[in-house]
């Protein structure tokens, strides 16, 4: 039996062949596919000869084929055609063609995946440049039959691969590709609390990931299930936009035995390919800091014509951070709690923490999230830890079924200390979590307690109400010349005094304050005159994570600076008088 290793490394020989001919970066073009085709010529062999024969039957009965030949083949996908990878080597002059056809007669979902990698531009170019046999060859005398390598052990292989290739081509791997560890830190947290009830034998759970890229999340999350439960199922969802990703993620599901017609095609935002559909559980990293115009009418309409009927019923983010529109999606996907809730994890920036002031979309999103108490924790993460972007990550905890102690509040975890440097930088990924660093920060979230590590705060524990302020509008009398207030004459404003536009001022309130008591204290003794315009006042909600760790540290004595700045000048005075010397 061919371990997971000699697997990869022999799948990965196939790469000295395309040497020379393909660009590195261009090796997983070939290799994902053919890894793939190979699999299902395997997996589909013991029954190839029932299916064939049922196949001629109800052709000549004029019944659609399709559940029969599914049912024959004991697998979610067929092939109609008598010919398979052997068969194609004893014919090498036509080895296009018959690869052509061979493809042709999978079934509807498989074929999706050989046309969203492109695989016939790669069998033209293997065929140009006189390599389509010999790889073909290659991939035909290796052995992936299933009661030799399972789907366990052949999604491990496979997810190896999708790796390899990503590191390969790291100037875009960030945008399709999560590093695993941080996936791994997230499906801790999402099912710490629920080990019991997962650890029960034929549990079915839903996991659903809006932007999936190459199915990494899911599959984590499905490992994890596999490791504390093998009786668990984990019945896996998702969408994805780029075509390459969306073939990379439905091809390893299929290889893993999921059913990929749950993994839909597409913009989720524009066009929901999992309409009215609710989820267990949820794990998103959608893309930092990207646009929505090219779906902005959809989205706005959604909006406008549906409300809280609609995904964005609290309201729209700017439009160049779309971020936020997920946290929404993902909200609207959630199993109503009565049914049993749901919980998700989504890796954002800092921006959606605190953009945007009282009234503005932004805002009003964190207020729906946390009016609703929907918000468990928050774990900010070390920067450079993503292959495409060096910044500062947040993974939020979002989930309708909190438990008893949670309700009311929320957790901030400091995690941005806890990293290791990685040995070889991939793209902006310079460090990496390690498995006492997932551990420290599930124990921080399962204790559910203030925590201080090397005299810092790393958790902290706060009131949903605490990052909630009004916005105030101060006003100050309109005077003439003389310096005496001026009464309106006419409208609302009628022999009563009338605000002056250019002293007018804001001040943010604290949620948890009385407004009068502050208005005294921190307004009327600077200017006696003012008064709140209570029609102005608006609710905003901020999460001004930082400020929350922030440690003072005191500046040095006076005497250190000087001491220090008198030992720089002795050593450059004798490195001079060297000079001399």
């Amino acid at each position: 039996m061919m371990n997971q290793q000699s697997l990869s490394a022999f799948i990965w020989s196939v790469a000295d062949l395309l040497r020379g001919d393909y660009k590195q970066s261009d090796y997983g073009k070939v290799i994902l596919p053919f890894t793939v085709l190979r699999r299902m010529d395997c997996v589909l062999e013991a029954t190839k000869s029932a299916v064939l024969t049922e196949y001629t039957k109800k052709q000549a009965e004029g019944v659609n084929p399709d559940p029969y030949l599914v049912r024959e083949s004991g697998q979610k996908f067929y092939n109609t055609s008598p010919l398979d990878m052997k068969k194609l080597m004893g014919d090498p002059d036509h080895i296009r063609e018959n690869l052509y056809s061979y493809i042709q007669t999978f079934s509807p979902a498989v074929r999706d995946i050989f046309e969203n990698f492109e695989f016939h531009t790669q069998i033209e170019r293997l065929h140009k440049s006189g390599l389509l046999y010999q790889v073909t060859e290659k991939f035909a005398q290796i052995d992936l039959h299933p009661e030799n390598v399972d789907n366990h052990q052949m999604g491990l292989v496979f997810e190896e691969l999708i790796r390899k290739f990503a590191e390969i081509s790291n100037e875009t791997a960030g945008e399709h590709f999560t590093p695993r560890e941080v996936i791994r830190m997230m499906v801790h947290l999402l099912f710490i609390e629920d080990d019991e009830v997962l650890s029960k034998p034929g549990v079915v759970r839903t996991i659903y990931d809006p932007a999936a890229g190459t199915g990494g999340m899911l599959s984590v999350a499905g490992e994890y299930l596999v490791e504390h439960n093998p009786q668990a199922r984990l019945t896996v969802f998702g969408q994805e936009l780029n075509s390459e990703s969306y073939a990379i993620c439905k091809a390893d599901m299929l290889i893993k035995g999921q059913d990929v017609t749950n993994i839909a095609y597409g913009n989720t935002l524009s066009d929901d390919g999992h309409p009215n559909k609710h989820f267990d559980y949820m794990l998103s990293n959608p893309p930092f800091g990207v646009e929505w115009k090219k779906v902005e009418k959809e989205v706005r309409k959604e909006h406008e014509q549906q409300g809280y009927n609609g995904r964005f019923g609290p309201g729209l983010p700017r439009v160049s951070d779309g971020s936020m529109l997920f946290l929404l999606h993902l909200i609207a996907k959630m199993r109503p709690a009565n049914e049993g809730g749901s919980r998700f994890g989504i890796v954002l920036n800092g921006s959606p923490l605190f953009t945007g002031s009282a009234g503005s979309g932004e805002s009003e999103i964190r207020r729906y999230v946390l009016e609703n108490d929907l918000l468990e924790a928050i774990v900010g993460l070390p920067t450079d830890m993503f292959y495409n972007t060096g910044i500062s990550t947040y993974v939020w905890i979002v989930s309708n079924r909190k438990p008893e102690q949670r309700r009311g509040k929320v957790q901030l975890i400091d995690a941005s200390e806890f990293w290791q440097k990685m040995r070889k930088s991939l793209g902006s990924k310079r460090k990496e979590l390690a498995e006492d660093h997932i551990a420290e920060i599930t124990q921080l979230f399962g204790d559910f307690a203030e925590a201080h590590k090397d005299g810092k705060p790393i958790s902290r524990i706060f009131r949903n109400s605490d990052f909630g302020y009004r916005t105030i509008t101060i006003e100050r009398p309109l005077r003439d010349e003389q310096d005496n207030i001026v009464l309106g004459q006419k409208g609302k404003f009628k022999g009563k005094q009338q605000p002056d536009s250019s002293l007018r001022d804001t001040e943010n309130v604290p949620l948890n304050e009385d407004v009068e008591d502050y208005f005294k204290r921190e307004v009327l003794p600077h200017v006696p005159d003012a008064w709140i315009d209570h029609d102005k006042t608006k609710v905003g909600y901020e999460i001004p994570f930082n400020r929350h760790f922030y440690v003072f540290q005191p500046p040095r004595s006076l005497e250190e600076i000087d001491a220090d700045l008198m030992a720089v000048t002795e050593r450059i005075q004798s490195m001079l008088e060297g000079l001399k010397a």
